[in-house]
């Protein structure tokens, strides 16, 4: 019997108890630093003279790990190993398949600060927003096993008296999965579950950032008794074997989290129909936002600002569904933004390592140099409240920012930055914050902080992303609680964590028995 789903609760590291746990996991992480990892494809460790080398963005020089990098040819060796294993795998019980998805989740339960402190090091999370990574990735695996338990019974059809009809679902081939870097965890696990559970056969293509936690998943999946070839771990640049993969005549489908730029590119190369292959691909995206908070006159103004806060600044902003836009009613306006200026000048930023550091680094270089160009920018189109500076001298700390008196037309209100920065813009009334919210590309996350329930019931319309939280941050969706996914150039909508992802996975087959 299965237990009904419940998520993983979140680690209260106010307790000592808690704390020199995690504490010694980080020594323990620490000591395994610089370690090199192979490829894997078939259960066969490769080892290539060209690496990744992942670096702790708090401290460049640290190494977290020396990554092998797969060319085409292992790539192609990866495909062949995928494509063959998926003609037995595909005929696994689902209840099997989907019990390997509970030992997984066990495992890492048993070793969640260790998998958490791979986080703080190799993704610059501070111990909370790490923590709850970690929790993710367990949800994950543990809803989506019980989901395909539900899935394997099909939908119910009607049949004439003379005929039966079943109507099932199952697996579509072999899927790319390329997982972005800031879940490295739990985005990361989510999608390569969702797809091996439903019959599917996965190469893996981590993050160039991040691939260290991605194999040490690989090993979970081992441990449970995953075979040889379902998952194939095979980490590379994306212009080299990415393309590859997407193009090839064999992939089924593509599984992508990440940049609007990538993903894309991504849907407009999977589209071709290539010599040899026999199906349109499918391709499940995920591809970031511009999300806003919403305050209206008649809000709880305290919560209001810790909330614009909280969402913007957590894990340094790189959360795709950060809040980049705060959109005050000009009545309480100049209260919301003092608020937040205040509590944004008490948040501390150093080592993650460091638990009373709110903020850690962001990505890398790269991410540093365009949020930095961003703030430039956004001195010509706002006035600079707060931050506005950054230090990579040692790692990538850039100061949480605010921006306010921003012009709605701006393009700090429509430009993804992806880091700690916040526009302020001011809204005549209601509609006018609600015209300002929509007045964008993506549609991913959304929050309204008001009383006033005619408000509520008009966002709720009229308000249009994926997400639409009331009365609380933009950020923080619970596998199972919140289904995630946006609208427009947000992605596909694919709603991870929900009752219809696995369904993404599969195709449906109705087979008619006449009596």
């Amino acid at each position: 019997m299965v237990v009904p789903y419940k998520h993983e609760p979140f680690t209260d590291f106010t307790v000592e108890k808690n704390r020199l746990e995690f504490e010694a996991a980080l020594q323990k992480v620490e000591a395994e630093l610089g370690k090199d990892y192979d490829l894997i494809i078939n259960g066969e460790r490769i080892a290539t003279e060209d690496k990744i080398v992942s670096l702790n963005p708090s401290n460049k020089e640290q190494v977290v790990g020396t990554v092998s990098r797969a060319n085409v040819d292992l790539a192609e060796k990866a495909m062949q190993v995928a494509d063959g294993t998926f003609n037995t795998w595909k005929k696994w019980k689902p209840e099997v398949r989907a019990d390997i998805l509970f030992k997984a989740a066990a495992i890492i339960r048993r070793r969640k600060h260790e998998f958490s402190a791979y986080l703080v090091l190799e993704a610059g999370k501070p111990w909370n927003e790490a923590d709850a990574d970690t929790a993710e990735g367990i949800d994950f695996l543990e809803y989506y096993a019980r989901q395909m338990l539900q899935l394997s019974k099909g939908f119910a059809v009607e049949s004439r008296p003379f005929e039966h009809n079943k109507l099932s679902y199952i697996p579509l081939g072999v899927g790319v999965v390329i997982p972005p870097w800031n879940f490295a965890f739990a985005i990361m696990a989510g999608m390569t579950a969702a797809a091996l559970v439903t019959g599917n056969t996965v190469l893996l293509k981590p993050a160039e950032t991040t691939p260290v936690i991605a194999y040490k998943f690989m090993e979970v999946l081992e441990e449970a008794g995953l075979p040889n070839g379902v998952v194939n771990y095979i980490p590379g640049y994306g212009s080299e074997i990415g393309d590859y993969l997407v193009d090839h005549k064999r992939t089924r489908f593509i599984s992508f989290t990440g940049s609007k730029a990538v993903g894309v590119r991504i849907y407009e190369r999977a589209a071709k129909v290539h010599p040899g292959q026999l199906w349109l691909k499918r391709v499940v995206a995920e591809m970031g936002g511009k999300d806003a908070v919403i305050v209206d006159k008649d809000a709880d103004l305290e919560l209001a600002a810790q909330s614009i806060v909280k969402s913007a600044f957590g894990f340094s902003g790189q959360k795709c569904s950060a809040c980049s836009r705060a959109i005050i009613h000009q009545d309480v306006y100049d209260q919301v933004l003092e608020r937040a200026v205040e509590l944004t000048k008490e948040l501390t930023i150093g080592s993650p390592t460091n638990f009373d550091n709110f903020m850690g680094p962001v990505t890398d270089q790269k991410a540093f140099d365009k949020i930095m160009s961003y703030i430039e920018i956004g001195k010509e189109e706002g006035k600079l409240m707060v931050g506005g500076t950054g230090d990579n001298s040692k790692g990538f700390f850039i100061q949480p920012t605010i921006f306010a008196d921003v012009d709605e037309n701006a393009r700090i209100m429509h430009e993804e930055v992806f880091g700690p920065f916040v526009a302020f813009c001011k809204a005549n009334d209601f509609d006018h914050a609600l015209e300002i919210a929509n007045n964008t590309e993506y549609g991913l996350t959304g929050a309204v902080l008001t009383r006033n329930r005619e408000n509520l019931e008009k966002a709720r319309e009229d308000f249009h992303v994926g997400n639409l939280y009331f009365n609380r941050g933009c950020t923080g969706a619970i596998v199972g609680y919140h289904p995630f996914g946006g609208f427009n150039m947000s992605g596909t909508d694919s709603k991870a964590g929900g009752p219809d992802y696995l369904l993404l996975f599969t195709q449906a087959k109705l087979v008619s028995e006449q009596l």
